[in-house]
């Protein structure tokens, strides 16, 4: 990775985004875009939402930088457009008017298919030495995996900065891992972009925030951070368990409370407030300490863990297992899936 062909791009993005979100800002409350405050929502005073188009916008404009630098490809590019971007209208248009989740999700799916079918099966070892039914296998792995990463930051985002900062982590670790590890395909200067734009709109959204995210600003950073992750693992870069890992957090919080309210019977895709981390923001009576806590654990507890499992493949999978495991367990006391009293 180049610093002197990413710096500028990333530094760009940032601008750009910061920019763009207090444009946004303005034209959601002209327009009536605003969240008010519900018994469904963690939040108390009317705020708008749609501000993760700047993300879009800025990122996208980043990623054709990075097409004429010729660090990504047409391939790559196309993902982004079609995929990314078409996940980013849908969520804009329920911004505008709520969506139904099937139309929501279909649409996800879709935009999965695109990005597996556009990356390709470059290097799945795990996969395909089963020959042709482990490239399926793979595939539709890939499209599942993808199609959930998209709608975990949708589900994750709901407290004040919890989801951009996220972002910042994930997109910011992985370029750092590839950098660190010499790998030079584009996709860690596509993360240092996203990661840049992330941070440029978290300024405003961070606790007590000004502007949402939105379902446009959610489901595009999900999708985008699902795929360039998806890339790199089948590119040969690192496993999908360094992914894994880098999402702890959300992973966890977000499968153990769509595990529960499905178990007992609840429709799983209305809204809801009982995450682990919701739970534990009416409990301490702020957003911002519970984004700081997962920003501390992503730091000091998982960023080393990704780091031994990138340096070390073959104990990959123990490195998940040993990672998640006290995740589990403090989503679980915080009451992860568990209703409100």
């Amino acid at each position: 990775m180049s610093a002197d062909s990413h710096f500028w791009l990333a530094t760009l993005a940032f601008f750009i985004a910061f920019a763009a979100t207090q444009r946004m800002r303005i034209f959601a409350l002209k327009t009536g875009m605003v969240d008010q405050p519900s018994s469904r929502g963690s939040h108390f005073a009317p705020t708008p939402r749609g501000g993760g188009l700047a993300i879009v916008g800025a990122f996208l404009l980043a990623a054709f930088g990075l097409y004429a630098l010729r660090l990504i490809d047409l391939r790559m590019l196309l993902v982004f457009l079609l995929g990314s971007g078409t996940v980013a209208f849908i969520g804009y248009l329920d911004d505008r008017r709520p969506l139904t989740a099937k139309l929501r999700f279909c649409v996800h799916a879709a935009a999965a298919v695109i990005a597996v079918t556009l990356i390709g099966d470059a290097s799945l070892p795990s996969w395909l030495h089963l020959g042709g039914a482990g490239i399926w296998m793979a595939r539709i792995f890939g499209v599942l995996a993808i199609t959930w990463g998209t709608n975990l930051f949708n589900f994750m985002d709901g407290i004040d900065g919890i989801a951009s900062a996220e972002a910042v982590f994930i997109g910011g670790a992985g370029a750092w891992l590839m950098y660190l590890f010499g790998v030079n395909d584009g996709l860690g200067e596509a993360m240092l972009c996203l990661a840049a734009a992330s941070a440029g709109f978290l300024l405003w959204n961070w606790p007590p925030a000004k502007v949402f995210l939105g379902d446009v600003g959610s489901g595009f950073l999900g999708f985008t951070l699902a795929v360039l992750s998806w890339a790199a693992t089948t590119h040969g870069a690192f496993r999908i368990e360094v992914w894994i890992i880098l999402a702890g957090v959300f992973v966890v919080d977000a499968t153990l409370t769509l595990m529960r309210r499905l178990l007992r019977g609840d429709r799983w895709f209305e809204p809801h407030r009982t995450h682990a981390y919701q739970h534990l923001a009416r409990r301490w009576g702020s957003h911002l300490p519970v984004t700081m806590a997962v920003s501390i654990i992503n730091i000091f507890w998982l960023l080393p863990w990704a780091w031994f499992a990138a340096d070390r493949p073959r104990f990959a999978g123990v490195a998940l297992l040993v990672s998640l495991v006290p995740i589990i367990g403090l989503a679980v006391i915080s009451g992860s899936g568990r209703r409100e009293k």
